[in-house]
């Protein structure tokens, strides 16, 4: 990168730039100046978090006040979308356009459009028979922008025109998979599942949006900080992210596409229900989901009450 000459800058979200005591002049996004003997192992020290209790010492860091940050704010959608750290080595080039004709890369035009929630579409579905419920079907949908596939657990057979139980459950594979008991992903998914059963009817959305949508590596990183002593919010402001990156409204586009409009919620989490109601499913009723607490995660469960609001 440096052999293509100019300046190349590091940018960092604003969390990271917090924990670096950077000056973050455009608010979300740092634009740090590479000194001049930086290498790749420094970027890496100042990106990735995990080495910052045995290198505390990376600054004074300078970062750019002045010009446009359009680019730089591209670039870290671009690698969060693609669930990496946070931060991106930005060079700007006198002819950009040619330089991505040259070598085949993708161009995009900046700024790039708000973050829009893409037109789901169903593509398969078959029934499926449960422990928590024999009457069970599977709707799989995918988005028509390349993203991940999320999916619908109906129970039963819900009036479309009723206000079933639903759960927005959140992929959790250290949880659902494996019985983690660092959370308690596990079992709000199975304690939803019966309590559909038990009531004969329901709808459990299944969200591809792993670690509160950072992705299950990042998830690993934040695990790492919280061994060192910081909690899950803190953690994710140390990787660079916020405290909860996914986006709800896919819950919402789904159970559209399903013929809901009314549902009685399965949460502890207001904004979950913010959300729906402002994509424009009402909410009902919120039912409570207290489960799952146990010696690994009573300090997980606490700081979710008291940073992000949870009803526990």
């Amino acid at each position: 990168l440096r052999a293509m000459g100019g300046a190349p800058v590091l940018a960092v979200t604003g969390r990271r730039a917090v924990t670096l005591r950077a000056r973050a002049y455009d608010e979300d996004i740092a634009r740090v100046v590479l000194p001049s003997d930086a290498n790749s192992a420094w970027v890496r020290a100042v990106a990735d978090p995990a080495g910052d209790l045995d290198t505390p010492m990376k600054g004074p860091l300078r970062t750019l006040r002045e010009g446009s940050a359009d680019t730089h704010r591209a670039a870290i959608a671009l690698v969060k979308a693609a669930r990496l750290l946070p931060a991106a080595l930005v060079l700007p080039l006198d002819d950009a356009t040619g330089f991505a004709a040259a070598h085949e890369l993708t161009r995009l035009d900046l700024p790039l459009p708000p973050a829009i929630t893409p037109a789901y579409a169903p593509v398969a579905a078959a029934r499926l028979p449960m422990e928590a419920a024999e009457k069970g079907r599977l709707h799989v949908f995918r988005p028509g922008d390349g993203g991940e596939e999320h999916y619908a657990v109906e129970v039963g057979r819900p009036a479309r025109d009723g206000a079933p139980l639903v759960r927005l459950h959140s992929a959790c594979f250290t949880g659902d998979v494996l019985g983690s008991l660092k959370c308690d992903c596990g079992p709000q998914l199975h304690a939803a599942l019966d309590q559909m059963g038990e009531a004969g009817e329901g709808v459990l959305l299944y969200l591809n949006q792993e670690g509160r949508g950072i992705g299950l590596a990042n998830k690993m990183r934040a695990y790492s900080l919280q061994d060192q002593g910081f909690d899950t919010v803190e953690a994710n402001h140390r990787l660079g992210f916020e405290d909860d990156e996914r986006d709800f409204r896919i819950g919402a586009e789904i159970l559209k596409r399903l013929g809901f409009s009314r549902i009685r919620l399965l949460t502890n989490n207001p904004n979950k229900i913010a959300r729906m109601e402002e994509a424009g499913i009402a909410v009902e009723a919120r039912v409570p989901l207290k489960v799952g607490e146990g010696l690994h995660n009573h300090h997980y469960l606490a700081t979710k009450a008291a940073k992000s609001g949870h009803l526990l």
